[in-house]
Order: structure tokens, then C-alpha cells, then sequence
């Protein structure tokens, strides 16, 4: 098992950034190439996201269920993969004229990506670094205002 967690500030107003985050199908991770619900109703605990992806030069396909949703404080997720599941945990607190947004993830991997753990950790870092600070680019650029 392996932990990450971290935070960042967005200037936009903690609704908007979560109502934007717990949509699946607004991408702002570099490595999703398609995002789709396949629950019905509004989002909401159990809804559920079809999401194709690309690690380490290959095709990835995931679900990812909301297994928390108070809007507008905590969001609450698990990504279900073939090499391993990820539970994700945010928390969206105002501050100032924007949000500061904190994040925890607990991933377990399975199977021979069990013993690559340590790679696993330093790639897993950089690539939420990348998703989180894309996600501030999106919601702070001028044509999401």
C-alpha cells in the first residue's frame, strides 16, 4: 500500500472547483483521453465514471465511483483498475477568494506491480503534481471565469 497526499490553492470559489473536480468528464488529467458516466441521476454517492487512460505507454480503462460527496467540503472516490485500486479523499475549504484544496490517495497495487512499489511512489508524485497543478490551470484561466 502506498500513500500520497498534498494540497493546493485555486482562485475560484470552492463550489465551482468542486462541482468541476466531482465530474469525471471534465478532464484535467493530461493522461485521460475519455471520460463517461454510466449511472444515471445527478452525481452523487455511487455515481459512477467509464474512464480510458494511458500509463506507461499502454491503454489503461478504469471506474472510478464517488464513495463521498458533500458538496461543497469533501469528495470522496475509488478508482478501480486491473493492477490496482486507488482510494482518493478531498477536501475544498475557502480561503480568501479561492479554495484550498487538500488531497489524500492510498493506492494497492496487485500483483507484480506489488513489487515495484518504490518506482511507483516517485511516478505517482510527479503525476499527481501534474494533475493537480493542470487543474489549477484550467479553473484560473480567463475562459473559465
Amino acid at each position: 500500500m502506498l500513500s500520497l497526499s498534498g494540497e493546493t490553492f485555486i482562485d475560484r470559489p470552492a463550489d465551482v472547483v468542486f462541482d468541476f473536480v466531482a465530474d469525471e468528464r471534465n478532464n484535467y488529467d493530461p493522461r485521460v483521453r475519455d471520460a463517461q458516466l454510466i449511472t444515471a441521476g445527478p452525481i452523487g454517492v455511487g455515481t459512477q465514471f467509464r474512464s480510458a487512460g494511458a500509463s506507461l505507454g499502454r491503454s489503461v480503462e478504469m471506474i472510478i465511483e464517488i464513495t463521498n460527496y458533500e458538496r461543497p467540503r469533501r469528495l470522496g472516490s475509488t478508482t478501480h483498475l486491473s493492477s490496482m485500486q486507488i482510494h482518493s479523499d478531498l477536501a475544498f475549504e475557502p480561503d480568501g477568494s479561492g479554495t484550498r484544496m487538500r488531497w489524500s490517495s492510498t493506492l494497492e497495487p496487485r500483483g507484480l506491480l506489488k513489487l515495484l512499489t518504490p518506482l511507483l511512489a516517485a511516478a505517482g508524485r510527479r503525476q499527481v503534481s501534474i494533475v493537480w497543478a493542470n487543474l489549477k490551470r484550467t479553473l484560473e484561466a480567463p475562459s473559465m471565469r
